[in-house]
């Protein structure tokens, strides 16, 4: 059942100031003409430490509006009331809807800036994050010695209790593991404490030890202030703070802010239709690619889905709910298939299942679209002109590549989005070192054909950009830890030893002295590795990409749902573990690629309107306000029940998600400013 979010004000905690705000709510007595105005943004006040670091981040990561104090600079502002509050229009004016410390006190009890913060705080209603602390009876917690514990949380399972599931972590299903990645490495350290009256906990954890349960996240309510209390360390990345990231930042906001979050998950699968070439695990390269040179002779098969592989794909997406993305070579397969007595089982079962898929071009037959490459050495090279200059792949070879496989998709009935395209190996784009700029034939080709969104690879580009020359925008993908030149566990297992193992150990050693890699202590076995190690920590790694508000879609290929069908596994354990953690409120967002582009374009152009000072956003009692340049979308998360007020009435905003409204939205039509109507 999905629950009415909560006003997270916990029953202890009182209004103060006559007029004054509490997630809209006005302290008896007010009037409309005495509600404060309370701006859309957040103080963070920085210690250089990881969790206000990872609360800052996702801050921008949602587009949240925030002001850093660094208490490193010399020269950062004095904290004072003038600093957080002034007058507007006869009105009183919050600068700041939420505060985040380091701690509760980090100016010092009793100083003059930890009294004027606190002041500001009792008066206007605003909440503090207190980002680790240790338990103490300031923060509303005993002792550890009162029946607590302080130390390692490695491995450990937290619940969310039923305070926290019926307030700012309904999204929730109930419980989560701290991260152990390392048993040689202590990850997290933390306190659990019993409460004290006016402390409301919403994520506990049993006593290692001991008897009962002690908080490690919670509300303490005094003094006619309210502060979320968080006793254990934590970073960015690990994920027991990116399960209870988003909670944070509604208790933080009071569930009204610019900017939203939610967790993606979309799957390109490559070269569909065609044939990928193999791994030699006697030669430690890809014959059949370019990567083996040109001695020796290929005894390797290529791999390449079955008829029987495509009705697999098409029960697994039915009966995981989870649609995946087809990337198609139509001309690779056309040869495949002339080449193979003229049938072709394996494009007859996926054109029968057609409309189970999303389909995206991939041109018709896998060329390469930048420069001419000269494969005669390893690595390849651009080849060049007399004169010098770089040989490029042609405009119309470019172009016939795009618009071929959009007629073989048009003929055979394939639902296409003609403004999407992942080109061959992101080909045509940049490739260091080899290729430092894009084909400049291919932003003139990409728009006579349509094209506004063409893949990029994130390990190359992780930022969106546009293709030089033209328009279309680029969309970065995650590549997985999954290769497209196996088939079968071993494989897989194998050319993972190959690059993760050192030379010492039968490796390529590049893992080595690279700050980008780390060696595996001893090489995987070719047997079990795959399911016992490369499976888990690529599902990791997938996971945390989910968790941390990135629509950039993943891409594995076709080779990978064939023989051993060696994707599935690290699908299944994503999907399993995001339902172990997520209620039913908060599904997985599965983007095709344009929705993906749009999204990425849209935060970056709310981000240029927030770096260049141009949104205004306050709330004065349950009415919300934004402005914002023309045409900029505005991302905003409230309480379900807001409405957008319109010239003539009013309108429900957003769609629900994880218990609240959430949109990219818009002034209405004749309107300079978007405005909502708070429940």
């Amino acid at each position: 059942m999905t629950h009415r979010p909560r006003r997270w004000r916990a029953a202890g905690a009182t209004a103060t100031a006559a007029g004054l705000l509490t997630l809209g709510l006005t302290a008896p007595g007010a009037s409309a003409a005495t509600d404060p105005r309370i701006d859309l943004r957040v103080l963070v006040v920085d210690d250089g430490a990881g969790p206000v670091g990872a609360i800052t981040a996702q801050l921008k990561s949602e587009g949240v509006p925030y002001t850093t104090v660094d208490l490193a600079d010399p020269n950062r502002p004095a904290v004072t009331a003038a600093f957080l509050a002034d007058t507007v229009d006869g009105r009183p004016r919050a600068k700041f809807q939420g505060v985040v410390l380091p701690d509760e006190a980090p100016f010092g009890a009793g100083s003059a800036e930890q009294t004027a913060l606190e002041t500001y705080e009792k008066t206007y209603g605003i909440p503090q994050v207190d980002a680790y602390t240790w338990a103490h009876p300031e923060v509303g917690l005993d002792y550890t010695d009162a029946g607590g514990y302080a130390g390692t949380l490695d491995g450990r399972t937290a619940d969310v209790t039923d305070a926290g599931r019926a307030g700012p972590f309904g999204y929730l299903r109930g419980s989560f593991t701290f991260e152990d990645n390392s048993p040689s490495v202590q990850e997290s350290y933390g306190y659990l404490a019993h409460p004290r009256t006016g402390f409301t906990s919403y994520v506990d954890m049993p006593v290692p030890g001991g008897t009962g349960t002690g908080s490690l996240l919670g509300e303490y309510a005094h003094d006619g202030r309210r502060e979320l209390v968080v006793t254990f360390a934590y970073n960015q990345y690990q994920q027991q703070f990116r399960v209870l990231a988003r909670g944070m930042v509604e208790w933080l906001t009071q569930g009204v802010h610019l900017g939203q979050a939610r967790n993606y998950f979309a799957v390109h699968v490559d070269d569909v239709f065609a044939p990928d070439a193999r791994w030699d695990t006697g030669r430690n390269c890809t014959p059949g690619d370019i990567d083996c040179g040109s001695g020796g002779t290929d005894t390797t098969t290529p791999i390449r889905m079955t008829a029987a592989d495509a009705q697999y794909a098409a029960s697994w997406e039915q009966s995981h709910g989870f649609t995946l993305d087809m990337v198609f070579n139509a001309g690779a397969g056309e040869e495949w298939k002339s080449e193979n007595g003229g049938t072709d089982t394996l494009t007859d079962q996926l054109l029968a299942d057609r409309a189970r898929y999303r389909w995206i071009n991939h041109t018709y037959t896998h060329l390469f679209l930048g420069c001419v490459q000269d494969t005669t050495t390893v690595p390849w090279s651009c080849a060049k002109n007399a004169d010098g200059t770089t040989q490029w792949v042609s405009r119309s070879a470019i172009s016939a590549e795009i618009a071929n496989n959009v007629n073989w998709a048009v003929k055979h009935g394939l639902s296409l989005d003609r403004s999407e395209l992942v080109t061959g190996e992101h080909s045509g784009l940049k490739t260091l070192p080899q290729q430092p700029q894009d084909n400049p034939n291919l932003a003139p080709a990409l728009t006579a054909n349509g094209v506004q969104w063409t893949a990029s690879d994130n390990s190359r580009e992780s930022e969106q950009r546009t293709v030089t020359g033209g328009s279309t925008l680029t969309v970065p993908r995650y590549p997985m830890n999954v290769y497209y030149n196996v088939g079968t566990r071993a494989e897989m297992a194998d050319e993972y030893n190959w690059i993760y193992t050192s030379k010492a150990d039968g490796g390529s050693g590049l893992c080595e002295n690279n700050p980008t890699s780390t060696c595996l202590p001893q090489p995987l076995d070719t047997a079990t590795g795959y399911t016992g190690h490369i499976v888990p920590t690529e599902a990791h790694t997938d996971l945390g990409h989910v968790l941390s508000n990135d629509p950039r879609p993943h891409y594995a290929h076709q080779s990978n749902l064939a023989e051993d069908r060696i994707l599935y596994p690290v699908l299944d354990r994503v999907l399993a573990d995001y339902q172990a953690l997520f209620a039913d409120n908060t599904p997985i967002v599965n983007l095709r690629e344009s929705a993906i582009g749009t999204e990425l374009h849209n935060r970056a152009g709310w981000q240029s309107a927030l770096d260049n000072g141009k949104v205004t956003a306050y709330r004065i009692g349950t009415t919300v306000t934004i402005t914002a340049p023309p045409g900029t979308r505005i991302p905003v998360t409230a309480p379900e029940g807001t409405r957008q007020q319109l010239l003539v009435g009013t309108d429900t905003f957003g769609t629900a998600y994880a218990g609240e409204r959430e949109a990219w939205g818009m002034p209405g039509v004749l309107q300079a400013s978007l405005t909502l109507k708070l429940p």
